[in-house]
């Protein structure tokens, strides 16, 4: 089923990174982790429907996306990257592997960060952050998605590692199975899986090569 949204409020967090809080439809409901397909509503990207996660909560009363921009010709995070309040956008219904099971780490790369906002700010609220680990790669400081947040509810266990830049406050390379080694993995634990195909592979395999059971990881694939 389709639904109008209108945006409310539209701004950049980084330099390629866009947070959009709009309206929300009547009994719209999702979980946190979760994602609906999304267009925008104007003549030729009606039909570019994409795939962006919620960032904000079931019981928020506005709907809100935190979305990395990608720079392309005629690309659809362009276009949004240029609406205004008032605009309007088309959403589906929620969809997604991806949600809480339990205390564990959570490993993202780079916008694939954007479906543990939510279950983190969720947890958050509920008091119950406890021992939860953020492992985090971007390529750069500056792609760093809601830094300051992820300390604030995480301290010391949100940990960020740079492949593209040396910088004294961030381990520097990839995540792979000598960083998580390092990190303490407790395999355990569920692990939670979100980055770019290329990335996710590579770090199931390590998990795996680790003795992570394949029921203890968390993806959309």
């Amino acid at each position: 089923m389709e639904h109008q949204i209108t945006i409310e409020q539209i701004e950049h967090i980084n330099h390629n990174v866009i947070r959009i809080i709009t309206s929300k439809p009547s009994g719209y409901s999702f979980s946190p982790g979760q994602a609906t397909e999304m267009a925008i509503d104007k003549d030729g990207y009606r039909e570019k429907k994409r795939p962006f996660t919620f960032t904000s909560l079931p019981e928020d009363n506005k709907l809100e996306f935190t979305i990395k921009v990608y720079n392309s010709h005629n690309g659809v995070t362009d276009e949004l990257e240029t609406l205004k309040v008032d605009d309007k956008l088309i959403i589906g219904d929620a969809w997604g592997a991806i949600s809480y099971k339990g205390e564990g780490t959570f490993i993202a790369g780079g916008a694939g960060v954007t479906p543990f906002i939510a279950i983190l700010k969720d947890l958050q609220r509920k008091g119950e952050l406890k021992n939860q680990k953020l492992l985090c790669s971007n390529k750069k400081e500056k792609d760093i998605i809601l830094k300051n947040n992820f300390e604030a509810w995480l301290g010391n266990n949100a940990t960020f590692i740079l492949s593209e830049e040396n910088h004294s406050d961030y381990y520097n390379g990839h995540i792979d199975k000598q960083f998580l080694k390092s990190q303490n993995l407790d395999i355990s634990k569920p692990v939670y899986l979100c980055g770019p195909p290329a990335m996710e592979s590579a770090v199931k395999t390590d998990l795996y090569a680790m003795g992570l059971s394949e029921n203890l990881l968390i993806t959309e694939a």
